[in-house]
């Protein structure tokens, strides 16, 4: 019928094939052929059943984001699976690799849905400010009950096919030759006597819905929300579809995907999904990447072993390299009591921990490492001990090996100049704790081969990264923005906010936590050792600091924290010593509100940002919010700082970053060029062009 929808008859049954590489997805060229193949199939005869497939590596996995915002081509996916419904001969979904969002949407159009045992299928769109827009939200709920489907829906998180059968979801899982089993099936139910029910008219398992459970359930899934709208309108989908007739729940999803589709935090989200896929796209064509069959991690400590950790859930050969045998048992140890303590939550089984943990092999000899691809040092944060592990490295690496460095702020550029093989050294700067946190700045150094860019890259996607290509500079772009962001904190302080109300501000805003009490959780004295390094000072957090109060590890911090808990308390020894040091300095203090704390916060975060692309720090303004939102918990829902600047005006911005350059005559609130420019044109103009 077309190049992207073909139908085949198989011994009477139909099968109808979507062809639109890579993922099949449900833009206006599969729509339209597969609504007209779906007609004539109806009226066909020769055809006593229809089966739906998928050419290449997947099912449908979704609709065809790129149209979202723009005006709808007829058919639309609403009116095709309007039009399954209405079809009087047994429809069947055959699904491999993954049906997601608009792809299970089409499934649960048809009377029957068989799966192979690798697929995957759930409705993620509120990743992306969203909700299903297909009807997802109410006939997701006929098959496999409202509490199960308020999960799936909700957390977006897609199921195993195994799961799917067992909640009623799919009817059928294969272990091999799926297509030909599903025509099988379809010849077999077209055989049968008993009635054909659609999805919408199966209201058994609504009914079984305990409604006071169920909104408890939603009550306690809003509180997770975090000021996000789509969670809270997927979970009032859902509510519809027990309490409306399917019709009218159908309208309220569309009612409700409008609003959302149409509002700033999907616009927010659907950027940070496209720029997540440009991050860590290294320029050049066709650049063969390097093998990477054995990883090497030198030193085991929190770091060396969280990136170890991360290795090896990837499935990748870990050799972990340490001073001492001491040192080696103790980071091993630590390894193994982490991933028990994920066999005791139940997010990993003792048979799959015992796999990981077989893919580590311990050392203290460097000669080890000789056989790795890919060599990570995670030592002490001090450039002449970097050199001295990549001068030893260079001695026993093999020709081809990638070493990176794991540091947070030192020259990348100085570190690969201490090897004969600068073009093999590049920065892997991942944040704590490594195997969790999602974040990885790809340092690119003057020499660094644009191939070894592109294996780490693909690397990071590997083990579940999201990887960002950035420049040499003091901090990269995630930790030289945090500089700035925070350069203001203890001027706040010091003319009369507290840390709770600098904190209630962050949270306020979106942040899962403000920066006094990240810092109780990072610890105090990193700071501090980084500031002394940089014969830095900082009146109030030096004096906690030299009095003991390291933050949550020590009990007191800027907060208390008492009992081993981690909620931090108002402590009034902090105020007093925050009003002394303000006394030192002849400053009197005033009201601070909320408006004021983020001007001199997240405005000068905005400011360094831009400045960091005039630089060629960073490649896109895009780049950055992706930096910011995986790794520093920028809120998702206002798309990173460059996107919200753009939300929340940069001429305003521009104009109260002047305003406190005049009433404070701080460098950190001069406009930069850039920031300047995007006030007047709306686009993040730099050198090499506009973004």
């Amino acid at each position: 019928m077309s190049n992207f929808v073909s139908v085949a008859n198989e011994n009477g049954v139909a099968v109808v094939t979507i062809d639109n590489p890579p993922v099949n997805a449900l833009s206006f060229n599969v729509r339209k052929p597969l609504y007209e193949a779906l007609i004539a199939l109806r009226d066909d005869p020769a055809a006593k059943a229809i089966v739906i497939a998928c050419a290449g590596r997947t099912f449908v996995a979704g609709a065809d984001i790129t149209e979202f915002g723009k005006p709808v081509e007829q058919p639309e996916l609403r009116a095709i699976i309007a039009l399954l419904e209405t079809i009087a001969k047994p429809t069947i979904a055959a699904i491999h690799g993954t049906a997601l969002g608009g792809g299970l949407e089409l499934a649960l159009g048809c009377h029957f849905r068989n799966a192979d045992r690798g697929a995957r299928l759930g409705l993620p769109e509120v990743k992306l400010g969203l909700l299903p827009g297909g009807g997802g939200t109410v006939r997701l709920p006929r098959l496999v009950g409202a509490k199960k489907a308020l999960d799936m829906i909700v957390s977006g998180t897609p199921i195993s096919a195994g799961e799917a059968e067992a909640v009623g979801l799919v009817d059928a899982v294969f272990d091999d030759d799926l297509l030909a089993q599903t025509v099988r099936f379809a010849s077999e139910m077209a055989d049968r006597s008993e009635p054909l029910v659609p999805v919408r008219d199966r209201n058994g398992r609504l009914a079984e819905t305990d409604l006071a459970f169920f909104d408890a359930q939603a009550a306690g899934l809003a509180k997770k929300a975090r000021g996000l709208d789509a969670p809270l309108a997927c979970a009032e989908a859902v509510r519809n579809a027990i309490t409306l007739p399917f019709d009218e729940a159908l309208a309220a999803e569309r009612q409700l995907f409008v609003k959302l589709v149409s509002g700033d935090q999907s616009r927010a989200q659907r950027h940070l999904f496209f720029a997540e896929r440009e991050a860590a796209k290294v320029p050049g064509k066709d650049l063969q990447k390097r093998r990477i069959a054995r990883v090497g991690i030198i030193g085991a400590g929190t770091m060396g072993g969280g990136i170890a950790m991360a290795f090896a859930n990837g499935g990748l050969p870990v050799t972990l390299l340490e001073t001492s045998a001491e040192a080696l048992q103790r980071g091993l140890a630590t390894i193994e009591k982490n991933y028990a303590v994920s066999v005791g939550r139940g997010s990993l089984s003792e048979e799959a921990k015992q796999q990981r943990l077989d893919l580590f092999s311990g050392s203290t000899d460097y000669a080890d490492l000789g056989d790795c691809d890919l060599i990570i040092e995670a030592v002490f944060e001090d450039m002449a001990v970097k050199k001295e592990v990549f001068g030893r490295l260079d001695a026993v690496a093999k020709p081809g090996a990638i070493l990176a460095t794991n540091t947070s702020y030192l020259d990348v550029n100085a570190i690969a100049a201490s090897t004969a093989r600068p073009q093999d050294v590049l920065g892997m700067h991942f944040f704590s704790p490594a195997n969790v946190m999602k974040l990885l700045e790809i340092v690119r150094a003057e020499k660094t081969a644009p191939d070894a860019l592109a294996t780490v890259a693909d690397l990071a996607r590997r083990i579940g990264k999201v990887a960002v290509i950035v420049g040499v500079c003091h901090g990269f772009v995630g930790n030289r923005m945090l500089a700035a962001r925070g350069a203001e904190n203890e001027f706040l302080l010091l003319e009369g906010a507290t840390p709770g109300q600098v904190d209630k501000a962050f949270t306020d805003f979106g942040w899962p936590m403000g920066p006094f009490q990240m810092g109780d959780l990072a610890g105090l004295d990193i700071g501090w050792r980084n500031r002394k390094a940089l014969g830095q000072t900082a009146a109030i957090a030096d004096t906690l600091c030299e009095q003991g109060r390291f933050g949550q590890k020590t009990g007191r911090g800027w907060y208390r924290y008492g009992g081993g808990s981690r909620e931090p308390i108002g402590d009034p020894d902090v105020e007093a010593l925050i009003r002394a040091k303000a006394a030192e300095q002849g400053i009197t203090p005033r009201a601070i509100g909320a408006e004021e704390i983020v001007e001199r916060t997240l405005y000068p975060l905005v400011n360094e940002g831009a400045k960091i692309l005039e630089e060629g720090i960073a490649a896109r303004a895009s780049d950055i919010d992706v930096v910011w939102v995986n790794g520093y918990g920028f809120p998702v829902g206002k798309g990173g700082p460059m996107f919200w600047a753009g939300l929340e005006g940069a001429a305003e911005i521009v104009e109260r970053l002047e305003h406190w350059r005049a009433k404070t005559g701080r460098a950190i609130f001069e406009p930069a060029p850039v920031l300047r420019r995007f006030a007047q044109t709306g686009t993040w103009e730099v050198a090499g062009g506009a973004q």
